[in-house]
């Protein structure tokens, strides 16, 4: 007997496999038999290890009856007539099993433990190795195509198998998903190209809100906790209808999923190579199950770290239409008012601890409660140099002639934004600007503490399921210090020139922005010119200006109780499951902020603090490897903390009431929903209600006046609002035969704004008649879909589909800039209704449409036909692409109209292209990942010379993404396996740009990183 090993479990080799023919169709299930009251229960399990088989299918296709087995491979089928029938159960990778099984009125057991068929000497196929590419590839494979509804899957085996760490690198393989990265870190999901905030976040079916609110961010959840993820495409009724691309679920360990007592841990150490710094990982999970008297108890839980040292390389440059620049072509030129590095050292650290247990006090009825606590850390240290070359703008000449031959520059120029000097926007040289410096240390952290209780029971012939569940989120901003340091001052007609910087700028190259430092001399009739090249920053003199320190808050508590009911009954001849179910959110998010601040020299001096940057500098070079163009010292945290402990005895924290807000939400909803199995696949109908009631809670700040008779005048502000939304859903899926299953999806969705845009903070200010703030009257955007796809599953573990999808959007929202339009602010006989209004206000109409496909293959069902040597079986490909086409009206005036853009977030096309080789306990992949551009926001107009233009250079962009990763991993016995993960392998920068590629505004690079570490598993 020979068999294949896949870690602890069997999975049947592709050898007389791949071409089985269906034990059972949809012919076979074409005319239901009469039902009865008998019912078949057991388990579905891998023979040898006893490991579950989490979505095997389970049939009688004579009487037209089919189920899948649960996460514990326990699966019902009931409405049986008494009789003999054969049972059919498949699992991908698996042959099809069948059973013939005699019932009479009574509950029959079969108990199901798959294994390789042998051949027809009796002997079995052998092959000794781990397989975890495999071993996931079929688990996946089978919950997808057992779905009633379009999803995509990652089962647990999976994720950590590459230098996965987070859950949103882990799902960034899956088809249309990309990933938005903070610090060469994957932070955000996009399904299929689509604006973030349309992906929502959810535990075991739970929806939680982020720290940062609906902008769900997925890298403070270390993907250790999870058993399985499941991306949800197409809403159905029982689902939350508070999302238009779709749902990330995170299917969490339990107890049960496991026979008996698992133990799993990982440990890493690994080198990042821009700084040469250190990152650790590490994880455990630790399970168990045992029975009393009772019932049955199952506990499991988790711990994992992971902690990386880095420093970034990074230019930004900020870019802008200038008024004074009249000069012949001006309608086309934006200059860079900035350029500037972050130059950042820093702690990223995730961890998270989980518990959960599980309890069956009798047959048909379980228990179950759940914590768990994921957070997210990053503890930086920053300085930031900004060369402010629009410094002396107002110096600059606003002819509108051609410059001269020949002539020379208007006497006390500097330079900016003035062609006649031969600068242009991308090069050029200013004078007697000065030199922000700013140093930061920032300690921050974001975490979520979810806990769960919930039961699911069987009432003869009604199944309930009730979930209560508290969850709390923190988004800690805190600035312990930051310091900003400035030149001294320009002085009447330059006079203090020489303590200024010269800088010659060249932002020619889109990858690099260039800077020269020069002494600045002024000549006898006025006007500047460069001296001396400076290499030392700390050779140019500056001042503490002005010392902060910020405490900063957003706590999102939110309270979840939701009830399902369902049964099952026969419809026009179909088994139908008709469910219903409430369920009520309770969520407020308030955020807090508390300033210290000091910025005068007579608070400087009576804090005793200096005001040189000796104070706080240390020694060592830049430990990065961009070429600045200047060398400076990095600052000395303890010295800078110190430096606010002394602020402290002149100056205390004060509550920003600018910046306070609650906002609170209820959501009281209810759904109906029918699923009808027939024999050609099933339709699942129906719609779900939501009743949304807010009441938000600020202030507004108003600069009342001008000049030196302006005052501040803050009063609270109450909005509460309510609406109702209905979404209906029709899902079909159609078995077109034994492999191929086309799904056929009408939905409907909405995003609704987020809490920090829904609150009524108002700032205004009666000298620039501007308003600013949040939108407590900001509209969801709503959504219509319909969904289209075609599956085709290849034996063992072969999967290829495409699909096409369309969604129509209302009330697209953006930020913008409108008038005010209400005579809420109206006080003193001030009418400030006509003020402009900068906020998020909703668009017009939008859609977004496109195509996906992808494939799944390994060679090794094929290598006998194509006359390849065994070992090339290993071989195999994971393949996927979504091609894109969104648009958006966007907000309109009547001084700008509306224009279409595409929708802020969505990309083009997303691709991934997977290539491995697994055999004989060795296991190797690479991983290429690919986002298109996207829309980030879009920019201010103002008008200019007459003419409409962008005040930002344009709309704002993020370039397209790249990422290139790989590992190996080897299998020294069927407990222990060492690995190695090699990510960020292109180093690619994170960049934005404005209106065209040209103008970056941002660029910052993070550098490779290379792991290895040892896995044990018992």
């Amino acid at each position: 007997m020979r068999a294949l090993l896949i870690g602890s479990a069997m999975i049947p080799l592709a050898i007389g496999i791949a071409r089985a023919e269906p034990v059972d169709g949809p012919a076979a299930a074409a005319a239901p038999a009469p039902r009865g009251n008998a019912s078949i229960t057991g388990t579905i399990s891998q023979a040898g290890s006893g490991d579950y088989l989490d979505g095997a299918s389970v049939s009688i296709p004579a009487l037209g009856l089919a189920t899948a087995a649960d996460r514990a491979g326990r699966f019902t089928l009931a409405g049986i007539p008494a009789g003999t029938h054969d049972v059919v159960v498949r699992y991908v990778g698996f042959p099809d099993t069948r059973r013939s099984v005699t019932v009479t009125d009574a509950a029959v057991v079969l108990d199901v433990a798959m294994t390789i068929e042998t051949s027809a000497d009796g002997d079995e196929i052998v092959v000794s190795g781990s397989r975890p590419i495999a071993e996931s590839e079929a688990a996946a494979v089978q919950i997808q195509r057992t779905s009633p509804s379009l999803v995509s899957v990652i089962a647990s085996d999976s994720i950590g198998r590459l230098p996965d760490q987070n859950v949103a690198q882990a799902v960034s393989r899956l088809p249309g998903v990309g990933v938005q990265r903070d610090q060469g870190q994957a932070r955000y999901i996009t399904l299929r190209g689509s604006p973030i905030n349309w992906t929502t976040l959810s535990f075991d079916g739970i929806n939680v809100v982020s720290p940062e609110g609906r902008d769900a961010r997925f890298d403070s959840i270390p993907s250790a906790i999870a058993s399985q993820i499941i991306v949800r495409k197409a809403v159905t009724p029982d689902m939350t209808g508070e999302t238009i691309a779709g749902n990330v679920d995170i299917i969490t360990r339990s107890a049960f999923d496991y026979p008996g007592l698992k133990v799993q841990a990982k440990g890493g150490l690994g080198h990042v190579e821009l700084g040469k710094k250190t990152e650790y990982e590490g994880s455990l999970v630790v399970s168990d199950r045992f029975d009393t008297g009772i019932g049955e108890f199952g506990i499991v839980s988790s711990a994992s770290l992971y902690r990386r040292g880095m420093v970034t390389d990074n230019f930004e440059t900020d870019f802008e239409a200038v008024d004074r620049d009249l000069r012949p072509g001006y309608e086309t030129r934006n200059w860079a008012r900035e350029t500037e590095n972050k130059l950042y050292r820093l702690t990223r650290k995730n961890y998270s601890l989980s518990s959960r247990l599980d309890w069956r006090p009798a047959p048909g009825h379980k228990l179950f409660a759940e914590t768990i606590y994921s957070a997210f850390e990053d503890d930086e240290q920053r300085n930031n140099y900004i060369f402010d070359l629009d410094d002396q703008q107002s110096r600059t000449p606003s002819g509108t002639a051609a410059c001269a031959v020949n002539a020379r520059p208007a006497s006390g120029t500097t330079g900016y934004a003035d062609v006649c000097t031969g600068n242009t926007p991308l090069l050029g040289t200013v004078y007697g600007i000065d030199l922000n410096s700013n140093f930061t240390v920032r300690k921050y952290k974001q975490s979520v503490f979810t806990n769960t209780l919930g039961g699911d029971h069987e009432l003869g012939d009604w199944k309930v399921a009730w979930r209560g569940n508290y969850t709390r989120s923190i988004d800690d901003r805190s600035q312990p210090a930051q310091l900003n340091y400035d030149s001294p001052s320009f002085g009447t007609n330059g006079a203090n020139a020489a303590n200024r910087l010269t800088v010659g700028y060249d932002l020619t190259d889109p990858q690099l922005a260039k800077v020269q430092l020069y002494r600045t001399i002024r000549n006898a009739d006025g006007s500047f010119s460069r001296g001396d090249r400076v290499t030392a920053i700390e050779d140019f003199p500056r001042t503490l200006s002005r010392l902060r320190s910020l405490k900063a808050q957003d706590v999102t508590e939110a309270y979840t109780a939701k009830l399902d009911i369902s049964r099952e009954a026969s419809v026009f001849g179909a088994s139908t499951i008709l469910a219903a179910g409430v369920r009520y959110d309770d969520r407020t998010k308030t955020s807090n902020e508390y300033l210290l601040d000091l910025s005068t020299p007579a608070q400087f001096a009576a804090a005793g603090i200096a005001t040189n940057y000796s104070a706080i500098a240390k020694p060592g070079g830049f430990q990065g490897e961009i070429p600045l163009g200047y060398t400076f010292q990095y600052f000395d945290r303890d010295k800078v903390l110190g430096l606010v402990d002394q602020a402290k005895a002149v100056g205390s924290y004060v509550r920003s009431d600018a910046n306070f807000y609650d906002v609170g939400e209820k959501v009281y909803s209810a759904y109906g929903m029918a699923t009808a199995t027939t024999g050609w696949g099933s339709i699942i109908g129906g719609a779900r209600v939501e009743h949304i009631r807010n009441d938000a809670r600020a202030f507004s700040i108003g600069t009342v006046g001008t000049g030196t008779a302006a005052t501040t005048v803050t009063t609270p502000i109450d909005v509460k609002s309510s609406q109702t939304l209905v979404y209906p859903s029709l899902h079909l899926n159609w078995d077109v035969d034994d492999r191929m299953k086309a799904r056929l999806s009408f939905n409907t969705g909405a995003a609704r704004p987020d809490y920090d845009q829904l609150r009524p903070n108002l700032s205004y200010n009666d000298a620039n008649a501007t308003i600013s703030g949040g939108n407590p009257d900001a509209k969801p955007e709503k959504a219509k879909g319909v969904d289209l796809y075609v599956e085709y599953y290849t034996m063992p573990r072969g999967f290829l589909s495409i699909g096409a999808y369309y969604k129509d959007v209302t009330d697209v929202l953006f930020d913008s800039t409108q008038t005010f339009g209400r005579t809420t602010l109206n006080t003193g006989g001030v009418d400030r209704s006509g003020y402009l209004y900068s906020t998020i206000v909703n668009g017009g109409s939008g859609y977004i449409m496109g195509i996906e496909g992808a494939i799944q293959q390994q060679l090794e069902p094929f290598t006998a036909d194509l006359g390849l040597p065994e070992w090339m079986g290993g071989f195999g490909v994971q393949l996927n692409a979504t091609i894109n086409k969104s648009r958006a009206e966007t907000p309109g005036t009547a001084a700008l109209p509306s224009r279409k853009v595409p929708l802020p977030g969505a990309s083009d096309a997303i691709y991934n292209l997977i290539a491995y080789y697994e055999k004989y306990g060795f296991s190797a992949r690479v991983s290429y990942q690919n986002r298109s551009a996207w829309l980030d926001a879009i920019g201010g107009t103002d008008t200019i010379g007459g003419v409409v233009r962008g005040i930002d250079g344009g709309d704002f962009y993020w370039a397209k993404d790249n990422e290139l990763d790989a590992s190996v991993r080897y299998a020294i016995n069927n407990n222990v396996e060492i690995y190695g993960d090699f990510a960020n392998l292109l180093n690619g920068p994170g960049r934005r740009y404005a209106g065209s590629s040209a103008y970056t505004i941002e660029h910052e690079t993070f550098g490779r990183r290379y792991t290895g570490g040892v896995r044990v598993t018992f």
